[in-house]
């Protein structure tokens, strides 16, 4: 059996009406699944002006908007058409990754017909909680996600640092790493437009400090406004930049009046934005990748993150970037001070960056999942014999 033999059932929570990491991955990979003739069919909610075209044939599932984020939705069964259109696929199958109930209801549907179910993990789901003030219900969400994960036959997780977070809870020990790429044509030193500074109302000689991500509490809001005004108590000369709209833009316009937001960006002109910065500071803890750290790297950025899932995995600490204890506001200021004081380490650490970002071609990287899908078939075909 080879990847054009493949008959791959996904099932997404957010496929495409807004866009996000984990959406465009899914989308790259279905985009290369088709490329080598496998057939793909996506079954995910949808909208009427959804954020970008999809890749492959999209089935809407029934959904309703998220109380308090109502930008997303939640699928919450699946119908009588679903099914029908399921059962007339013929999946050898099935991919889920959103822990929703849809997706439980998908994994009962492939276990009934001796299908292997393969789960792709894509963000902390369970430490979102922290940002809401329901910490308290952490634990039992990370129950909630463990009878989910170990109902599936493997996990792909897009780095190390999260498979051994997962092994630590639990929630399933069959787990590959499907990491993430990174478009050079969209994200390279090269895109550095001292016009679109200067547009944006940025000094030539400004040392700016970015971000770049969708403007949500749970990306580290609070930490990185926390760490700015904590610069600025040390007499730190910089501008900030921000990158990305989102429901909690008006609360960090708030927060930081004198910062610059360029609002949503995508494509070349997201390229040039990110690369017209000259340090990315993102202290996001609920990241399983990192995909904005290797974008800024691609592009020529020295990187300070959290030492988290996701970064730790991309960025060398003191050779491309820095990597601070989680929520550790002084240290972030003082590692983005030594950047923003010394022109020659930016210098040396974004170019330590971009080449490490050379190491991620998407082929080679989607691939893998279609390993996975390829391996399991085997392993559930050897048990039925047995």
């Amino acid at each position: 059996m080879q990847t054009s033999d493949l008959r791959i059932a996904l099932f997404s929570g957010n496929y495409n009406y807004v866009r996000d990491g984990a959406n465009q991955a899914l989308n790259r990979l279905v985009e290369y699944l088709l490329r080598q003739g496998a057939q793909v069919r996506v079954y995910s909610p949808t909208v009427d002006e959804p954020a970008f075209e999809p890749q492959g044939e999209l089935i809407s599932m029934p959904s309703f908007a998220i109380p308090g984020r109502p930008e997303y939705r939640f699928p919450f069964a699946l119908s009588p058409r679903v099914r029908r259109d399921l059962a007339a696929f013929q999946p050898n199958v099935v991919h889920v990754a959103s822990p929703d109930i849809a997706s439980h209801r998908a994994v009962t549907w492939a276990r009934r017909r001796g299908l292997p179910a393969l789960s792709s993990v894509h963000t902390r789901f369970e430490t979102y909680f922290r940002y809401y003030n329901l910490a308290w219900f952490e634990p039992v969400m990370v129950a909630i996600l463990r009878r989910f994960y170990r109902r599936c036959d493997a996990l792909v997780v897009p780095s190390e640092s999260m498979a051994q977070v997962l092994r630590e809870q639990r929630m399933n020990y069959d787990i590959d790493i499907w990491s993430r790429g990174v478009d050079r044509e969209l994200f390279d030193p090269s895109l550095r437009s001292m016009e679109w500074r200067r547009s944006m109302g940025l000094q030539d000689d400004d040392v700016v400090v970015g971000f770049h991500s969708r403007l949500v509490m749970e990306k580290g809001l609070d930490v990185f406004s926390d760490t700015i005004d904590e610069l600025r108590r040390r007499n730190a000369r910089f501008r900030v930049l921000i990158v990305g709209d989102g429901p909690a833009r008006p609360w960090l316009e708030a927060r930081l009046p004198e910062a610059v937001f360029a609002g949503f960006m995508a494509g070349k002109d997201l390229g040039k934005a990110v690369a017209s910065m000259d340090v990315l500071f993102f202290p996001s803890t609920t990241e399983t990748f990192g995909n904005v750290s290797l974008e800024a790297m691609a592009s020529g950025l020295p990187v300070v993150a959290a030492a988290a899932t996701g970064s730790q995995n991309l960025v060398g600490n003191g050779k491309s970037g820095r990597l601070i204890t989680p929520g550790a506001v002084r240290q972030f200021a003082e590692a983005l001070r030594g950047y923003i004081d010394d022109a020659d380490l930016r210098a040396r650490h974004g170019a330590a960056g971009e080449l490490r970002a050379r190491d991620f071609s998407w082929d080679q990287i989607n691939q893998v999942v279609a390993d996975t899908y390829l391996r399991l078939i085997r392993q559930k075909a050897a048990a039925t014999k047995r």
